[in-house]
């Protein structure tokens, strides 16, 4: 549909115009809302869009029409990305449009394709004639018809691939095998087949000019590519497997063209023949993984030419990353090659020359390393040390540098095993029937190249010496010996503890006792003795953790910063922590840590993150040192904390999450002891105030010295606060430690805090429970109520600490899933701890309409299918109901009509299915459960006299019964308990036994199948979409018991007595005789009222 040049054209003109030449935010704001106004109010508005989008007076104009047409799609694509109507007419516009735009135009309009293509032809499957118009446009274009066609076949390809773009992925991932789409399969047969042969056509010609100049066939093959790697990186269309020789040969063609001269600066026709090489290998790591059966016969000549490209890894220091990333990608074809069953074959014979002039030379130092080290020593570690390695593997997609793609590769050279070793010694059949302990000896007689070949050609290197210590060449040799090191991670793990020890003894420690080492070699022998922590024998600890303190230790050079080898220091005792190792001695570690703290910024990250795992993992041993390194870290961290500052440096807010933890590490390490006067408790309290008193003039500083206190490290502030109110033993102490004014701090602060990432968060919940505790206890007034300030401030009375807490709380409960349990768990503490005086009840009244509210609105959202979540949300509900049943009840009303019903119902169904489950364990909810449910039939059976349904009634007396029958027994099981004597031993078993199991499981273990592989992720994709998935924090919140306070100390039985005492008639009538009876068998008191 062409739209006239109209009025109204005219204006959508102007507006666009207005959004391009205003500098002023706020008129381009208004030209925006003046365009969404018309965008309802205007007939065929998109055809006006597209009209002026095509033509324009200007670029651009051009460009803003266009990429207000996508927004206004993306704003009318439904969330299964699916348009609503889009007309053939529309379609066919844009489609002519695509064709004839010039660049910077062509972008957006196909990201405006692209909604259209997904809805229209992938999703609905409502185009079919696209197929055919799509392969006429490029018949037609300039380069395929040698005319001087208006249609650019650079255009018409670039519509192709996005149309074949949605199919790289399986589109049905429910499905264990999934066909290939038909829009693909038509696709295939109608535009792709007949393109392989342009393809061809056009690599001759191009193999035939030795000059990169003609850009125009360089993007044409590097777009065609493309579209046949996304048409195969999933799925493999019939037309198009028997085409994989063409155009597989002609892709090696183009890679052995290639050119890796790093004295040339390459051309931008050059730059896109490397790119099309690029896309040709991982068209070929796809073959090889995803389409065997179509794609082995290729393989040798694959492997061909992937071997060519990466015995010029030797240059990668001086080439481009793309070319580096050529040969990245050579290398993991390679590797995937050696997955599958031919590749021992075609490999094996080359092992000794891909180590040689490959392998090796991409793991040297280079001079782009120093250069690197120098320059972005954290871009180096990065690349060269990372913190760690993940599983060596053939089918790795994520390596990107010809170093770690050489490191992968010879991993899995390493693993491989080579022909069965034939023995001489004859034996009998019996003695083939041996134990299954001895299976891996005798299958270890194939021999894994990694022993036959890898080790002895890392052995002919020698270890730098005093001999040899200023030899470059030795120092960048070595230095990828280390590297090979620790990429053959998984294979050194596999030898026995012996010959780990004799390998790091004689090969990498010596390092450390050389004088004046190359700080990369050590760096690097820091990363490898990480590496290999899990596999080291724990008599090799002590020396290697020696070793890695000297690195940590190392001072600057006069030419060389030694940042990456403290860094990698760092780590490497990081893996040896984790991996359980105890030091004789923490104080020389803490003491380095401490001493190189404050000098650079991007170090202090680093050092904050090992005092932390060194804080963690020595946890008792390391308390006594705590009050010392808190009043240290705080001293030095009062300098560069500035509060003005509403971000800080990552430096610092690694410095407060380490406080954070060790004020929780020393809490934990209080003694037991029921002695007042014990040395160890006196000697732990003067600890604690010291820490508490460091961390008060902490908050102090970072809060109370500003109007306006920063947000940043909610979570790692509330865990120190959480520390100073334990420690505010008394009403001094806590006046001493402003307790009060950093509580009213903290809650503005979590009141407006809409930060909430993760689960560890969850220690403002801990802190909140404590505050509320060290409030009620010490009656601080701020708490509950806050004075009208002075003038000339606002006469608006600031909200209390609780009303804030409150605010904090009700968005948990509505916005973080994973927070919901805690959040609501708050709620009860909240609303029944605090002694609510009659002049400030309405604190507590506003408190129970915003959680009701919250509760509930989040609980509508989940009622479809009960999970979880339900119980915390409907008894956050019931304390709300208990404290002010007539204004929740008008709430849950206001929410959804019926919806006080729908809760009491909710309820009740609740507690029977979490009966269900399993019986509920946590006497204070099961206690909240009975205390609901009584005034809810109070309220049904007597207020309202009878007005509610009979089913409602029943349902509530059934969990009411079940509920105070368990909480009977949960009473009974904890008295049980109390008399117990000492706890039963567990039952030791065999280390023999334990070894059995391990070997038997090894030898049972089986490689996982293709068929299996695809099972596996069909489920989980079913999964996923069949249930709601909610983030949720750890089941271990399900065992907290909740804080009722005062509703502790009423006597359920006396509640429930009465009601059956005034109801029981009613009990008969509805509630099955079954429940009835199982009720007396727990209450035979309550018979008289059933006989």
């Amino acid at each position: 549909m062409l739209v006239a040049d109209d009025g109204d054209s005219v204006q959508i003109v102007r507006l666009l115009d207005q959004t391009l030449s205003s500098i002023d935010g706020v008129s381009v704001h208004e030209a925006t809302e003046a365009l969404d106004r018309l965008s309802t109010e205007l007939p065929h508005f998109p055809y006006r869009l597209l009209s002026i989008a095509s033509g324009g007076e200007n670029p651009s104009q051009r460009v803003a029409a266009a990429t207000y047409l996508k927004n206004f799609t993306r704003r009318n694509t439904g969330s299964e990305g699916i348009i609503s109507e889009v007309s053939k007419e529309f379609k066919d516009q844009l489609l002519r449009a695509l064709l004839q735009a010039e660049p910077a135009l062509l972008k957006v309009l196909l990201e405006l394709f692209h909604i259209v293509v997904v809805s229209e032809f992938v999703k609905k499957d409502a185009w079919p004639e696209l197929v055919l118009e799509l392969r006429s446009a490029i018949e037609k274009s300039s380069l395929i018809s040698c005319s001087e066609s208006s249609w650019s076949t650079v255009n018409a390809l670039m519509v192709l691939l996005t149309v074949v773009k949605p199919f790289q992925y399986f589109l049905q991932p429910k499905l264990v095998k999934e066909p290939v789409p038909q829009q693909l399969e038509s696709i295939s047969n109608e535009v792709l087949v007949p393109l392989v042969a342009v393809f061809h056509r056009l690599v001759d010609k191009a193999l035939t000019t030795h000059e990169w100049g003609e850009l125009e066939m360089e993007k044409t093959l590097h777009i065609i590519s493309k579209c046949l790697y996304f048409s195969v990186k999933s799925h493999m269309p019939s037309t198009l497997s028997h085409l994989l020789g063409s155009f597989c040969g002609d892709m090696i063609r183009i890679l052995d063209s290639l050119s890796f001269d790093w004295s040339v600066t390459p051309s931008d026709g050059y730059l896109l023949r490397l790119k099309t090489g690029k896309r040709s290998l991982l068209l070929f790591g796809t073959l090889v993984s995803r389409h065997r059966k179509y794609s082995d016969k290729l393989v040798p000549e694959i492997v061909k030419g992937s071997m060519k490209i990466v015995k010029h890894s030797s240059n990668i220091s001086k080439l481009g990353s793309l070319a580096e990333r050529i040969i990245s990608l050579a290398f993991d074809v390679i590797s995937r090659v050696m997955e599958i069953g031919p590749g021992w074959r075609l490999l094996s014979p080359h092992f000794s020359l891909l180590l040689d002039s490959a392998i090796f030379p991409a793991l040297a130092l280079n001079e782009r390393d120093i250069s690197e080290w120098e320059e972005d020593a954290d871009e180096f570690i990065r690349k060269n040390l990372p913190s760690e390695l993940e599983e060596i593997s053939g089918w790795r997609e994520d390596l990107f540098t010809a170093r770690k793609s050489a490191m992968n590769l010879l991993g899995v050279i390493a693993m491989s095993k080579g022909p069965p070793v034939s023995t001489t010694n004859k034996t009998s059949s019996a003695a083939n029937k041996r134990k299954k302990g001895e299976k891996n000896r005798i299958n270890n007689q194939r021999r894994s190249m990694g022993d036959l070949l890898v080790l002895p050609f890392l052995s002919k290197f020698s270890v730098p010496s005093k001999s040899n210590i200023l030899d470059a060449s030795t120092s960048a040799a070595y230095f990828g010996v280390l590297m090979a090191y620790g990429g053959l991670q998984e294979f050194i793990q596999e030898q026995n503890p012996e010959y780990v020890a004799s390998l790091v003894r004689t090969r990498v420690l010596p390092i450390y006792s050389t004088s004046d080492c190359s700080p990369y070699l050590v760096a690097s022998a820091n990363w490898v003795l990480g590496e290999l922590a899990s596999c080291l024998p724990e008599d090799m600890n002590v020396d290697v953790f020696s070793s890695l303190l000297k690195a940590l230790a190392m001072p600057d050079q006069e030419e060389i910063s030694c940042y990456p080898v403290r860094v990698s220091a760092a780590g490497g005792i990081c893996s040896l922590l984790e991996n359980e190792y105890t030091p004789p001695e923490w104080l020389p570690l803490l003491q380095i840590i401490i001493g190189r703290i404050g000098k650079e910024d991007e170090e202090d990250s680093i050092l904050f993150q090992l005092l932390k795992s060194v804080v963690e993992s020595g946890s008792q041993d390391i308390a006594m040192h705590i009050p010392y390194i808190v009043s240290s870290l705080v001293s030095n961290m009062l300098n560069f904390i500035d509060p003005s500052e509403d971000q800080w440096s990552q430096a610092t807010v690694g410095g407060l999450e380490t406080l954070a933890a060790m004020s929780q590490t020393y809490e934990i390490s209080k003694p037991e002891t029921d002695e007042e006067e014990n040395e160890a408790t006196e000697i732990w309290l003067t600890g604690q105030g010291t820490i508490s008193k460091a961390l008060s003039a902490l908050l102090q500083h970072a809060w109370l010295a500003t109007d306006v206190p920063p947000t940043s490290c909610i979570d790692h502030f509330s865990k120190m606060l959480w520390f100073i109110a334990l420690a505010s033993t008394n009403c001094n102490v806590a006046v001493e430690l402003r307790l009060a004014d950093l509580l009213v701090v903290w809650a503005d602060l979590l009141a407006s805090w809409d930060g909430w990432e993760e689960s560890e968060d969850l220690s403002v919940f801990d802190c909140i429970e404590e505050v509320v505790s060290i409030s009620t206890k010490y009656g601080f007034r701020s708490f509950l109520y806050r004075d009208m300030p002075s003038p000339p401030a606002m006469p608006v009375r600031p909200r209390s600490v609780v009303e804030s807490i409150g605010s904090f709380v009700s968005k948990a409960i509505l916005e973080y899933p994973s927070a919901t349990r805690r959040a609501c768990s708050c709620v009860h503490t909240l609303l029944h701890v605090p002694d609510y005086s009659s002049d400030i009840e309405g604190v507590r009244k506003s408190l129970a309409v915003v959680f009701s509210e919250a509760a509930f609105s989040h609980f509508l959202q989940l009622r479809e299918k009960p999970c979880s979540l339900w119980r915390p949300l409907l008894l956050a509900i019931s304390s709300c109901y208990i404290s002010h049943p007539d204004v929740v009840e008008c709430v849950l009303e206001k929410v959804v009509s019926g919806g006080f019903e729908l809760w009491v119902s909710s309820l009740a169904f609740s507690y029977s299915l979490t009966l269900d489950a399993s019986p509920p364990s946590i006497a204070s909810e099961v206690k909240l459960y009975v205390l609901t449910l009584v005034k809810v039939i109070e309220l049904l059976l007597d207020v309202r006299q009878g007005n509610a349904t009979d089913d409602l009634v029943r349902k509530c007396f059934v969990s009411l019964m079940e509920a105070s029958r368990r909480l009977e027994e949960i009473a009974e099981e904890t008295d049980d308990d109390e008399d117990d004597g000492e706890p039963e031993e567990e039952e030791e078993e065999s280390d023999d036994n334990d070894s059995n199991d391990e070997d038997s499981e090894s030898d049972d273990k089986c490689e996982e199948t293709e068929e299996e592989f695809l099972e596996r992720y069909a489920k989980a994709a079913a999964e996923l979409e069949d249930s709601e998935v909610i983030e949720e924090a750890d089941e271990e919140d399900d065992e907290r018991e909740i804080d009722l306070g005062h509703l502790d100390e009423i006597d359920t039985q006396k509640l429930v007595l009465s009601l059956m005492e005034r109801h029981h008639q009613k009990v008969v009538k509805l509630v099955p005789s079954e429940v009835i009876s199982t009720f007396l068998n727990a209450f035979p008191a309550y018979t008289g009222f059933f006989t």
